[in-house]
């Protein structure tokens, strides 16, 4: 199996999973609400943030500010991304402490280390479960991508 297959199986098999954990398809009218922060682009062809119920899913953030990559290699990257995860979290009215799953694409692993050093420093405990995976290549040759998701208690 290539790896932009496995990457996309792994995010499917997420998204179902939480699907079934919030009853969406169990005949419950859950409304989407999408949330884009300030300073992301106007018109992408997804959502930063849907929110489905007490339930938010994040897409890929990138170590991008105004749309380019920060310099500095896998730690500042790691540390930018899940800054802009934590923006739409705020936007959305969620704290890091809600997140549940996280799923981490490096372009290397052997960046593992130090992304895992970047990750434990703003991700509280206890921490989401999560998967890393190594894939081919990443938009803007980014070295990190993570995606979440996140669920409110009410």
């Amino acid at each position: 199996m290539n790896r932009s297959i496995a990457r996309y199986t792994v995010l499917g098999f997420a998204i179902i999973a939480a699907a079934a954990l919030t009853g969406v398809g169990s005949g419950h009218n859950f409304q989407k609400r999408a949330f884009n922060p300030p300073g992301t682009p106007e018109n992408p062809a997804f959502s930063n943030g849907l929110e489905v119920g007490n339930t938010l899913y994040l897409s890929g953030q990138e170590g991008l500010v105004e749309g380019k990559l920060v310099p500095g290699g896998i730690g500042p990257e790691t540390q930018q991304a899940l800054g802009n995860i934590k923006k739409v979290m705020d936007l959305a009215g969620y704290q890091m402490s809600d997140l549940v799953t996280v799923t981490v694409y490096l372009a290397d692993m052997g960046d593992f280390t130090e992304m895992t050093r970047v990750y434990k420093t703003i991700v509280p405990e206890p921490r989401p479960a999560r998967a890393t995976v190594q894939v081919a290549a990443l938009v803007n040759n980014a070295r990190v991508e993570i995606s979440a998701i996140a669920v409110k208690q009410h």
